[in-house]
């Protein structure tokens, strides 16, 4: 009898605390301040975070269950303006606050890619760059799994036709082709749909130049996805 209720108490726990979740550390090491944003996919629940704020230095925790599948990405110059709404520069999930509340990131803006517990029980992980770049970002597990990263800042590096700028006239972040040109080539779609008829642009280039580890457009798998056993945490940075 105390062998099973040994077992029970075990059985309880894996079912309150999930077989192979996760705890993302997501660290702010910009010198301003970013609103994270969260999204889950394939018509999943949402994470108890779709959204916080973090100011330059600080870091949060976000839990996720057993077989999550979702991204994390950052608002960049968000203000709240007389009625209480909050807009974002970039990457604004237009929600009005800073909670995302189910809503994802309006290009551009980087994302950071997850499937937990997935074929055989691996972790899937990427830094995408395919719907455009609005600030850099790394994951590193923690394990010794290899990290990914996207540590350029491809603003600076922007071609005029695709990028988005400030009231200032400072660039602030970089569109995708797809979403700049809207031609089927770039956005691999159409006659465009497979590897072989989608190959790199001029325009991909750009950015899987800048960052060679990170997503560039749709068929970037091969040097851009990354696995590591289930089970493990993982950190999350902006600005690495």
């Amino acid at each position: 009898m105390e062998a099973k209720g040994c077992f029970a108490i075990f059985l309880a726990l894996v079912s309150i605390t999930g077989a192979f979740s996760a705890t993302f550390t997501v660290k702010n090491n910009c010198p301003y301040t970013v609103w994270p944003g969260t999204l889950t996919g394939g018509g999943g629940s949402q994470l108890s975070k779709t959204g916080f704020e973090l100011a330059s230095g600080a870091s949060s925790t976000v839990d996720a269950p057993a077989g999550w599948s979702g991204r994390f990405w950052a608002r960049t110059g968000c203000s709240t303006d007389s009625s209480g709404r909050l807009t974002c520069a970039t990457a604004d999930c237009a929600s009005g606050a800073v909670e995302c509340n189910g809503a994802g990131a309006i290009p551009p803006a980087t994302l950071l890619e997850f499937t937990l517990n997935d074929d055989g029980g691996k972790d899937f992980y990427d830094v995408s760059n395919v719907d455009g770049f609005n600030l850099p970002a790394s994951i590193t597990p923690q394990g010794g799994c290899s990290s990914t990263e996207c540590r350029s800042n491809i603003n600076s590096v922007c071609p005029p036709e695709l990028s988005v700028k400030d009231a200032g006239g400072s660039v602030v972040a970089c569109k995708s082709a797809c979403l700049a040109l809207q031609q089927p080539q770039y956005c691999c779609t159409g006659s465009f749909n497979t590897a072989e008829t989608c190959p790199p642009t001029n325009y991909s280039k750009i950015f899987k130049d800048a960052c060679p580890q990170a997503y560039s457009y749709a068929f970037d798998d091969r040097s851009s996805t990354f696995t590591c056993a289930a089970g493990g945490n993982y950190d999350i940075t902006f600005c690495p």
